[in-house]
């Protein structure tokens, strides 16, 4: 399970009040769980119950899956099976690249459909100014005007809080501004504050903040890598399928090197990408 999905997971569950209502159109009054006993084990990210006893299912995506509809009406059958109710259902998508999900699946005589809600469309400034700190973390994936303006508000808000909640809540800072590559921001930021200016030698923040800076080189160095490679695919072949644009997306930097070598000797996408 990658790290972002555990925090943020945390952080919706701490939060019971603006980026729940913002993403879900209600409010959960309490968490369920999760566990939907089938052949295969299958888990949702969240599960819960509105006060007015509807079931609310939050599911957390940081990629673009082209299964993803299908996915999601599985858990939708599997929660019907356990609860005898069908969910409200919302794909939270805390991705980078730009949301290309469906939100239904159709059938000669189906139509399934649920909700997809785009981390960034969520109100910031609202998050920003919540009382919640976890509302204050999520806003960081949000489009916010001034990011380091904002960054440094949600720091010095962590800086105030117990010792035990500050330490929590800026991992799960660092966790979710790896979505951004903002995780050097986040260090420079902290540095400033007197009570967090050791968070480079500390035993967990420390490797999380390392990680952060070398996730975001990486990305840095994909993006580029990943633009020239187009640029070349479509001056050989044209516009590029999306088939062949989402077997890019999932790409390294050493196979988009490999796949650069080959791009002058391949005679069309068949063999480009075989």
């Amino acid at each position: 399970m990658h790290e972002y999905d555990v925090a943020f997971k945390l952080l919706l569950q701490q939060s019971v009040d603006v980026a729940i209502r913002e993403i879900a159109g209600t409010t959960v009054a309490r968490w369920l769980s999760v566990e939907l006993p089938e052949v295969r084990n299958t888990r949702v990210d969240l599960l819960g119950e509105s006060t007015a006893g509807d079931l609310i299912h939050l599911e957390l995506q940081s990629t673009n899956d082209p299964t993803m509809a299908l996915r999601m009406a599985e858990y939708c059958l599997r929660v019907y099976r356990l609860f005898g109710r069908f969910p409200q259902q919302t794909l939270v998508y805390v991705g980078d690249a730009p949301l290309r999900m469906q939100a239904e699946l159709r059938g000669p005589t189906l139509q399934y459909s649920y909700r997809i809600v785009d981390i960034r469309d969520l109100d910031g400034e609202r998050l920003l100014t919540s009382p919640n700190i976890s509302d204050n973390i999520i806003a960081i994936l949000t489009r916010l005007p001034d990011i380091r303006a904002s960054v440094h508000r949600i720091v010095e808000r962590i800086a105030g809080l117990d010792p035990g909640r500050r330490e929590e809540a800026l991992r799960q800072l660092i966790i979710l501004a790896g979505l951004r590559t903002l995780a050097p921001l986040v260090d420079e930021e902290a540095q400033h504050m007197p009570i967090l200016n050791d968070i480079r030698d500390h035993e967990v923040l420390g490797p999380l903040i390392i990680e952060g800076e070398r996730k975001g080189e990486r990305k840095g160095e994909l993006k580029g890598e990943l633009k020239v490679l187009r640029r070349l695919i479509e001056k050989r072949f044209g516009t590029i399928p999306a088939e062949a644009e989402q077997r890019l997306s999932k790409m390294t930097v050493d196979e988009l090197d490999a796949l650069s070598d080959r791009v002058l000797d391949a005679r069309n996408f068949d063999e480009l990408f075989a």
